[in-house]
Parts: C-alpha cells; structure tokens; sequence
C-alpha cells in the first residue's frame, strides 16, 4: 500500500470487538492489527461509523460477515484516506469520503473499496457523511432499481422512522412520490410527517391497511418497502395496486409468509427483495457511480441531509446498540472515533 506517511500508521489499533455473541454488553474496547489492504482497497482514518440493523444482527451471532469481509462491525464510515492499495488512483490520498464497507467500520482504521466511497463535499459534516451510505446504497438500489419507483407513484414504507425508512421517505419525495409510512407511537408519526411523509399511520392504533386503502381511494400503492415481513405480507398486498411491486429488504417480523398466490397473479403483483451486504465488489461500484450520479448531487448541494438521531462515543457502542434495539430512535445513530 502507499501511506501519506509511514510513520503516520501505526500497527495496532483500537477497535471494538466481542469474545462471543450476545446482547449490547459484550461489546467492548480492543486493540487489532490495522486492516490489509486489497489492490483495490484504501484505508479510511474513522471519523464516524453509522450504526445498523445488521451490526446488531451480526453482534447476536444471527448475521456472520460474508467471505473476506473484516470481523469487526460498522458498514459505513466517514473519514481521511491515509493509505491506498496499487490499483486506488493516488490522488485519492488525502480525500475525505463516506463509504460503504462490508465491515470493519468500528474502529480507528477502516479499509473499503475505493469505488464504495462517495466524496464527502466542502459543508457537509462528517457524522452526517457516515450517515448515508449503508441506507442511501439500500434504499436507491430496492425503491428504485427493485422496486422500479417512478416520478408520481406511491408507496407504503414499513419502519418510517428508522434510518432506512427516514432515507426512504426524504428520496422518495425528492423524486415526486407520494409517500405512507407505519410508524410505533405518535411522536414517530409526527416526525414522519415532519420529514415527508403525506401520511404517517400508528400501526399500532390503526389498521395500516384499512388506512392505505381510504387515503388511495381504494387503489393502494404503486409500491411497498418492507422491513418487517412475516405476516405483514399478506397484509401489504392487500395494499397494493394492480401490477404493484412489494420489495423485502429484512425480515424483523419473520423470515415465513403465508400469501394467496392467485391474488399475486390476478392483480399482476410482483415480489422481490435483496441483501447488499453480501454483494459483489462490481455490483457495489455500479451502484455507487448511479448513486454519485441521480442521489449524492442532492446531499452534497445541501438539498437533503440525514435524519440524525444521537452520537455516541467508540467506546459506547453498547449503549448505541441498545438504543437501537429498543427502537427509540428516529433516523441514524453513529458513534464518534477520530470525530471532525
């Protein structure tokens, strides 16, 4: 790899790790090896590492890193590019980027792909850079290349106050949709509306079906991302306009689903869902580069920013965990490591 400076690395570095899975309290403080760079890998000096889902997934031993991916939790992170591998364009030295990593993000040193990164431009914070591109990479690539979202369509967004569901909403609207979020309490629902959304329903007051229906005129949506799943999809095609598209993106609600198959044939319905995680280096950067091009132009303009929720130091990842975990959130959590 080529450093700005040698005597800039050290070989160790802190990071947060745990002996075995468990709740938010295994997590803690530990001293690593820096990362091995790839070819095609730099390394990131951690300004901010976002916190999600799958990182609690992955820390209660139900969701292990993919095949050469590092151990260590956090999928996104801002910071400097100190190092870079033989095939990373040099001038990438120096540059400060957010980006999407298949882990390793909790800690003082991260490597990433370089073509996962997205250039963290002049006014933008840091914390908020390491904010987007584990949800801005989900979102664009299931609304909008699963889910074939257009210009004055609709959809029905599960978790709308979640760091995907807040993401969903506020690109959803930048591309003219009209937009029905679920959401818990009706603090939630208030944010939601606050955020975007033309109608935010209490799903635990209300019957969200009952719900899309009449605000539809009984048509329901073009459109529905999910992160629940389980019985709730049944339940969403009844939401659904005829040739409408029902996207899964977890399964927090249950990996089964019991649905009438000829209710899917006769109104045309189509089902898919992805995981990024697990993708290739290749499909990654190709949706980077139509991400830089269509989404990255409205945050670096200042158009749209994320929804943060709380900061929480490195070495309370514990607390970030369980905050999540509770669902008191509303948009993204990140833990500080270097800061800026």
């Amino acid at each position: 790899m080529v450093a700005r400076s040698v005597a800039d690395l050290p070989e160790t570095m802190q990071a947060i790790g745990f002996d075995a899975p468990g709740g938010p309290d295994v997590l803690r403080i530990e001293t690593v090896p820096l990362p091995r760079l790839r070819p095609d890998d730099l390394l990131i000096r951690v300004a901010y590492a976002g916190v999600n889902r799958p990182d609690c997934l992955q820390r209660a031993g139900a969701y292990p890193p993919p095949p050469g991916a590092s151990p260590l939790l956090g999928l996104e992170v801002s910071g400097e590019v100190v190092a870079v591998g033989s095939e990373v364009p040099r001038e990438m030295l120096g540059q400060m980027v957010a980006a999407l990593t298949p882990g390793g993000g909790y800690a003082e040193y991260c490597a990433a792909h370089w073509q996962h990164c997205l250039p963290v431009p002049d006014g933008m914070l840091l914390a908020e850079a390491a904010a987007l591109p584990e949800t801005l990479f989900t979102v664009w690539h299931n609304l909008f290349e699963r889910g074939l979202a257009r210009d004055g369509e609709s959809v029905l967004i599960h978790g709308g106050t979640s760091g995907i569901g807040t993401m969903a909403i506020m690109l959803a609207k930048a591309f003219d949709m009209e937009v029905i979020v679920t959401c818990g309490d009706a603090d939630k629902c208030a944010a939601a509306t606050r955020i975007g959304a033309d109608l935010a329903i209490n799903y635990r007051e209300t019957d969200y079906v009952e719900a899309v229906l009449a605000h539809t005129g009984g048509k329901g949506v073009n459109v529905v991302l999910d992160m629940v799943s389980g019985d709730y999809v049944a339940r969403n095609l009844r939401c659904m306009a005829e040739d409408g598209r029902h996207v899964t993106i977890a399964v927090l609600g249950g990996a089964k689903a019991d649905i009438n198959m000829a209710v899917v044939m006769m109104r045309r319905l189509t089902l898919t869902g992805s995981t990024l995680r697990p993708r290739t280096d290749a499909f990654k950067s190709a949706l980077a580069d139509e991400i830089a091009d269509n989404a990255w132009p409205l945050f670096a303009d200042g158009e749209l920013s994320p929804v943060m929720d709380m900061t929480f130091p490195l070495a309370d990842a514990a607390a970030a965990h369980a905050r999540m975990e509770k669902g008191e959130h509303i948009g993204k959590i990140v833990l500080e490591v270097a800061g800026g």
